[in-house]
Protein backbone atom coordinates (compact mmCIF):
# COMPACT_ATOMS: atom_id res chain seq x y z
CA UNK A 1 0.00 0.00 0.00
CA UNK A 2 1.45 3.46 -0.93
CA UNK A 3 0.91 6.67 0.88
CA UNK A 4 0.86 10.40 -0.32
CA UNK A 5 3.05 12.62 1.77
CA UNK A 6 0.34 14.51 3.35
CA UNK A 7 -0.99 11.21 4.95
CA UNK A 8 2.13 9.64 5.89
CA UNK A 9 2.18 13.26 8.09
CA UNK A 10 -0.98 12.70 9.15
CA UNK A 11 -0.35 9.03 10.02
CA UNK A 12 3.41 10.71 12.08
CA UNK A 13 0.88 14.01 13.72
CA UNK A 14 -1.98 10.83 14.98
CA UNK A 15 1.14 8.40 16.32
CA UNK A 16 3.22 11.42 17.98
CA UNK A 17 0.11 13.12 19.14
CA UNK A 18 -1.51 9.63 20.58
CA UNK A 19 2.12 8.89 22.11
CA UNK A 20 2.11 12.01 24.08
CA UNK A 21 -1.24 11.30 25.34
CA UNK A 22 -0.15 7.95 27.13
CA UNK A 23 3.60 9.61 28.08
CA UNK A 24 2.02 13.23 29.49
CA UNK A 25 -0.16 10.49 31.56
CA UNK A 26 2.81 8.49 33.00
CA UNK A 27 4.68 11.38 33.69
CA UNK A 28 1.35 13.09 35.32
CA UNK A 29 1.01 10.31 37.53
CA UNK A 30 4.72 9.87 38.44
CA UNK A 31 5.07 13.42 39.39
CA UNK A 32 1.85 14.86 40.03
CA UNK A 33 1.99 18.07 38.43
CA UNK A 34 -1.66 18.67 39.50
CA UNK A 35 -2.89 18.76 36.07
CA UNK A 36 -4.64 15.45 36.50
CA UNK A 37 -2.41 14.04 39.60
CA UNK A 38 -2.24 16.39 42.85
CA UNK A 39 1.28 16.35 43.83
CA UNK A 40 0.41 14.42 46.81
CA UNK A 41 -1.06 11.45 45.02
CA UNK A 42 2.12 11.79 42.49
CA UNK A 43 3.84 7.92 42.30
CA UNK A 44 7.12 9.25 43.46
CA UNK A 45 5.21 10.55 46.74
CA UNK A 46 3.52 7.27 47.73
CA UNK A 47 0.59 7.54 45.56
CA UNK A 48 -1.14 4.46 43.42
CA UNK A 49 -1.47 5.57 39.68
CA UNK A 50 -4.54 3.14 39.37
CA UNK A 51 -6.67 3.90 42.80
CA UNK A 52 -8.33 6.66 41.58
CA UNK A 53 -9.71 5.39 38.62
CA UNK A 54 -10.41 2.30 39.48
CA UNK A 55 -11.63 2.73 42.76
CA UNK A 56 -14.05 5.56 41.65
CA UNK A 57 -14.81 5.29 37.71
CA UNK A 58 -15.92 1.86 37.01
CA UNK A 59 -18.97 1.41 36.11
CA UNK A 60 -21.60 -1.50 34.99
CA UNK A 61 -21.09 -5.05 34.89
CA UNK A 62 -17.28 -4.83 35.45
CA UNK A 63 -17.45 -2.67 38.21
CA UNK A 64 -16.89 -5.03 41.16
CA UNK A 65 -13.65 -6.98 39.25
CA UNK A 66 -12.09 -2.99 38.21
CA UNK A 67 -12.72 -1.96 42.00
CA UNK A 68 -10.73 -5.05 43.18
CA UNK A 69 -7.79 -3.62 41.44
CA UNK A 70 -7.15 -0.35 42.69
CA UNK A 71 -4.27 0.42 44.09
CA UNK A 72 -2.61 -3.30 43.63
CA UNK A 73 1.36 -2.96 43.47
CA UNK A 74 1.38 -5.06 40.26
CA UNK A 75 -1.30 -3.52 38.46
CA UNK A 76 0.23 0.09 39.73
CA UNK A 77 3.47 -1.37 37.47
CA UNK A 78 2.23 -2.54 34.78
CA UNK A 79 0.16 0.33 34.34
CA UNK A 80 3.05 2.37 35.10
CA UNK A 81 5.79 0.57 32.44
CA UNK A 82 2.48 0.43 29.59
CA UNK A 83 2.24 4.10 30.11
CA UNK A 84 5.93 4.87 29.43
CA UNK A 85 6.54 1.88 26.69
CA UNK A 86 3.57 2.47 24.88
CA UNK A 87 4.26 6.43 24.79
CA UNK A 88 7.69 6.21 23.83
CA UNK A 89 7.40 3.73 21.33
CA UNK A 90 4.91 5.70 19.65
CA UNK A 91 6.48 8.33 19.54
CA UNK A 92 9.93 7.35 18.21
CA UNK A 93 7.65 5.09 16.05
CA UNK A 94 9.49 1.70 17.27
CA UNK A 95 8.11 -1.34 18.11
CA UNK A 96 4.48 -0.73 16.80
CA UNK A 97 2.85 -3.68 16.64
CA UNK A 98 3.71 -4.58 20.37
CA UNK A 99 2.68 -0.62 21.34
CA UNK A 100 -0.28 -0.29 19.40
CA UNK A 101 -1.41 -3.82 20.63
CA UNK A 102 -0.80 -3.00 24.41
CA UNK A 103 -2.45 -0.06 24.04
CA UNK A 104 -5.66 -0.72 22.28
CA UNK A 105 -5.84 -3.52 25.29
CA UNK A 106 -5.29 -1.33 27.49
CA UNK A 107 -7.54 1.38 26.54
CA UNK A 108 -10.11 -1.69 25.94
CA UNK A 109 -10.14 -2.46 29.23
CA UNK A 110 -10.34 1.41 30.36
CA UNK A 111 -13.81 1.60 28.04
CA UNK A 112 -15.00 -1.55 29.78
CA UNK A 113 -14.21 -0.60 32.94
CA UNK A 114 -16.70 2.92 32.05
CA UNK A 115 -19.03 0.62 30.50
CA UNK A 116 -21.57 2.65 29.64
CA UNK A 117 -19.25 5.49 29.16
CA UNK A 118 -21.09 8.63 30.97
CA UNK A 119 -21.79 11.08 27.53
CA UNK A 120 -22.88 8.26 25.19
CA UNK A 121 -24.84 4.96 25.44
CA UNK A 122 -21.26 2.96 23.74
CA UNK A 123 -18.82 5.22 22.24
CA UNK A 124 -16.49 7.10 23.90
CA UNK A 125 -12.66 8.50 23.78
CA UNK A 126 -11.35 5.31 24.37
CA UNK A 127 -12.32 3.21 21.59
CA UNK A 128 -11.91 6.33 19.00
CA UNK A 129 -8.16 6.21 19.94
CA UNK A 130 -8.52 2.43 20.02
CA UNK A 131 -9.26 2.51 16.65
CA UNK A 132 -6.76 4.92 15.74
CA UNK A 133 -3.85 2.88 17.04
CA UNK A 134 -5.21 0.08 14.94
CA UNK A 135 -4.86 2.01 12.01
CA UNK A 136 -1.68 3.03 13.16
CA UNK A 137 -0.27 -0.49 13.02
CA UNK A 138 -1.56 -1.48 9.87
CA UNK A 139 0.35 2.31 7.99
CA UNK A 140 3.68 1.44 10.38
CA UNK A 141 6.04 0.44 7.74
CA UNK A 142 4.76 3.79 5.73
CA UNK A 143 5.46 5.89 8.84
CA UNK A 144 6.67 9.34 8.57
CA UNK A 145 9.31 11.23 11.07
CA UNK A 146 9.59 7.34 12.65
CA UNK A 147 12.62 5.49 13.79
CA UNK A 148 10.86 2.37 12.08
CA UNK A 149 13.34 1.50 9.33
CA UNK A 150 15.97 1.76 11.73
CA UNK A 151 14.91 -0.53 14.12
CA UNK A 152 12.89 -3.16 11.68
CA UNK A 153 17.21 -2.99 10.72
CA UNK A 154 18.15 -4.80 13.54
CA UNK A 155 19.47 -8.14 13.54
CA UNK A 156 17.35 -9.10 16.77
CA UNK A 157 13.93 -7.83 15.17
CA UNK A 158 15.09 -9.56 11.90
CA UNK A 159 15.54 -12.41 14.08
CA UNK A 160 11.69 -11.73 16.33
CA UNK A 161 9.28 -10.32 13.82
CA UNK A 162 7.28 -9.51 16.01
CA UNK A 163 9.32 -6.76 17.91
CA UNK A 164 8.60 -4.92 14.34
Amino acid sequence: MSYSLALRHIDAILRIGLGWIFLWAFLDKLFGFGLGTAPEKAWLAGGSPTSGFLANSPTGPFANAFNTLAGVAWVDWLFMLGLALIGFALILGVGMRIATTAGSLLLLLMWLAVLPPKNNPFLDDHLIYLLVLQALQRTRSEQAWSLNQRWSSLQLVKKHPWLA
